[in-house]
């Protein structure tokens, strides 16, 4: 593996997420709405996946292969959100609005850092992405034909209960009410669990390069903030303000995470 060429892919790719980071955080300052960062986070892998396709001197049916994934997944997942968001643009959502109080004075300004931290964390994630494309072997191994595979259905998994909720909400009879309908009848996040399978898709893949053990710090991190911090934890305290009993007999008889027998 080429160090320099690495370092120069990485260098890279974080200038062109921290700018793409920097003009959303004008938006989200003009329209008083940080939400819009989860859109252009997921965005931004598909942008790391092209300048490493166009620039990497990995195997090209490998790069196109892991582009090809990187980029689907990326855009389903930033169009959902952006279709979410821009419902209510002009209206910031309650965890958003939360960081705001918590930091007072000095929101604006340490908004302007979670946007870059964001740029960071793209990049940080995407170590299964830099080691695969710097693969000169000129043939895919079985290790990266599983990853594809459990790719595959990782991204169905979490189109599948991200349809599945979406049209939930989108009854008017259901309005206060838990979905509960689909994968969602077996677990609370199945979008999140199938969210997770993808990066852990990516390790894999990444298994089939020199260092791809490396790379188990992408679903690792992502497992963490899905069940400690940003995920589980925020989408769970706001369930329960808003649905109270019905979320707590939700809770009761479901899987947390993992979709899995009824109980």
């Amino acid at each position: 593996m080429d160090n320099s060429s690495l370092l120069s892919l990485v260098i890279y790719s974080l200038i062109a997420c921290c700018i793409i980071m920097f003009l959303v955080w004008l938006w989200s300052y003009k329209i008083k709405n940080a939400g819009v960062v989860d859109i252009f986070w997921s965005y931004n892998f598909p942008v790391i996946a092209i300048i490493l396709l166009l620039f990497a001197p990995g195997f090209e049916t490998r790069k196109i292969l892991l582009a090809g994934m990187v980029i689907i997944a990326g855009l389903r997942l930033g169009t959902h959100l952006a279709v979410r968001v821009l419902k209510h643009l002009y209206e910031e959502e309650p965890r958003y609005k939360q960081i705001r109080e918590d930091w007072g004075a000095n929101a604006e300004k340490k908004m302007a850092g979670f946007f870059q931290m964001q740029a960071l964390s793209n990049v940080l994630l995407a170590i299964p992405f830099f080691i695969s494309m710097m693969n000169l072997k000129p043939e895919l191994s079985p290790l990266e034909i599983a990853g594809a595979i459990l790719w595959a259905i990782s991204v169905i998994g979490e189109a599948t209960a991200d349809q599945q909720l979406a049209n939930f909400k989108r009854d008017e009879s259901n309005k206060g009410k838990v979905c509960d309908k689909g994968l969602w009848y077996y677990s609370r996040h199945p979008n999140y669990f199938f969210e997770w399978l993808m990066w852990m898709s990516y390790f894999v893949f990444a298994l089939g390069s020199p260092y791809g053990y490396v790379a188990v710090i992408s679903p690792a991190i992502i497992l963490f903030l899905l069940l400690r911090v940003t995920g589980i934890p925020t989408t769970e305290k706001q369930s329960l303000k808003t649905k109270g009993e019905a979320f707590k007999k939700y809770q009761a008889s479901t899987s947390v995470f993992v979709p899995w027998f009824k109980k």
